[in-house]
């Protein structure tokens, strides 16, 4: 089973509360991810202990450059960010590496399996 991790814990809060539904990656991942694919949810650091929050499925895999991202995918991502320009400064940071407009992302939507 394939697992989407956030490493926040301000992100576990809104996953819990159901304000965050999709996630914005740097480039490519329809290879990955694909729709109607099931998944877990999990918080952590990378390659350290991390918490399974839920399974999900994956509703929605899309793939556009950065500067084509829609208010509402950018909302999804993070309900405190607004602006393209919100969405490039957090993927640098996470990334560790310049994102541009004309960066490919990914945008997977998820809905929470009820067990």
């Amino acid at each position: 089973m394939q697992a989407l991790n956030f490493y926040s814990e301000v992100y576990g809060e809104w996953i819990r509360s159901g304000r965050k539904t999709a996630t914005i990656r740097l480039g490519d991942k329809s290879d990955k991810y694909e729709t109607g694919q099931v998944i877990w949810i999990t918080l952590g650091r990378r390659f350290g202990t991390r918490l399974k929050l839920f399974a999900a499925v994956i509703d929605a895999v899309t793939v556009k450059r950065a500067g084509e991202l829609s208010p509402r995918e950018i909302e999804k991502e993070n309900p405190e960010m607004r602006a393209t320009e919100d969405v490039l400064i957090f993927l640098e940071r996470i990334y560790g590496q310049p994102v541009t407009e004309l960066d490919t992302v990914t945008i997977i939507h998820f809905s929470r399996i009820q067990e």
